[in-house]
């Protein structure tokens, strides 16, 4: 058992932009590139393994033949999540996606309820994040024909380092500007309300998806989601927080300056994503083993790996369920 690190599947879509190849070394050959999704199992995109036993398998294929890899809090034996990167160049789709119930007796997926955490954003950079006043379908549908949705809309300002959970049902939209790690369930099901009139690389407007979008909508105002702070847990070599805890996952972001210690236990896989800086990642059973990793680079830690330390000078994101 070994620690996995993952190349990324990349998706163009039109409103992306260059960071994730420029800043973040994907080497993607794609234009924009718009997302890479770090860590997943979906059939819209797997990642692979770039080292070790399973090198250049998907991690579809090393899960299906090592199901204990995922964990026993996990009875499905699926990853139950997603992790992507998003570098918004343009403003995204105001959309919204259905919960679990809705979406496996519709479409034969999960939900998807999912956190955000804000990397990086340009100053005057802002999310759609709910209603400002209760609406219906019928509001909705002449403020999107006439072209003035924006005033039923909540706009949240962000800034670098922000945190927001958007459970499914929440409508929402990523504006231009912001680069995002993005933590959801694993499901590629979005439903467009509104996208800005634009046009795809084929000359078509997207399509749009109101009348499901209506169906799991939650029309009521949105809670206030102005900033608040964290707490910070301080120890020797690294500072601790969790950034988002909910039923489907857990986020950690850790800022280590020496070293950190941790264990994976049989119960759950653990991913980290690295935000900055470069580490190396060792595992400490009897077979000692050590993996280097640098900015933007993700590993996925199977369960049951045991004790590991993470030595270096890096800002991560660690992931359980």
């Amino acid at each position: 058992m070994e620690v996995m690190k993952l190349l990324p599947t990349g998706k163009d879509y039109l409103w992306g932009g260059t960071r994730l190849n420029k800043e973040y070394g994907k080497n993607i050959n794609l234009s924009p590139l718009a997302e890479t999704w770090e860590c997943s199992v979906h059939p819209d995109g797997s990642s692979y393994v770039a080292n070790g036993e399973f090198k250049g398998k998907t991690l579809a294929e090393v899960l299906k033949k090592h199901p204990n890899y995922v964990g026993t809090k996990n009875p499905n034996e699926e990853l139950p999540v997603l992790v992507k990167l998003i570098d918004a160049k343009e403003n995204l789709s105001v959309q919204v996606h259905p919960d679990d119930e809705y979406a496996r007796k519709n479409e034969n997926q999960n939900g998807k309820t999912e956190m955000w955490y804000v990397i990086d954003a340009d100053e005057n950079a802002s999310i759609v994040y709910g209603f400002k006043h209760q609406v219906t379908s019928e509001i909705l549908r002449k403020a999107i024909n006439g072209g003035n949705l924006d005033k039923y809309l909540q706009s949240v300002k962000v800034h670098k380092g922000d945190t927001y959970f958007v459970p499914a049902g929440t409508v929402h939209g990523i504006g231009k500007g912001i680069l995002i790690a993005e933590i959801q369930e694993s499901s590629n099901i979005t439903y467009r309300v509104y996208d800005y009139n634009r046009i795809d690389k084929n000359g078509k407007r997207r399509e749009l998806h109101f009348d499901k979008a209506v169906n799991v909508m939650n029309m009521k105002t949105a809670v206030d989601i102005k900033r608040k702070s964290r707490m910070i847990r301080y120890y020797p070599g690294c500072s601790r927080e969790i950034i988002c805890r909910c039923k489907y996952f857990e986020t950690e972001r850790i800022q280590v300056t020496k070293a950190f210690s941790f264990s994976v236990l049989s119960s759950s896989f653990q991913i980290v994503l690295c935000l900055d800086g470069y580490g190396e990642i060792q595992t400490m059973d009897d077979e000692q083993k050590s993996l280097r990793f640098i900015k933007g680079e993700t590993m996925f830690l199977p369960a049951g790996l045991g004790r590991c330390l993470i030595l270096g000078e890096v800002e991560i994101l660690k992931i359980r369920c």
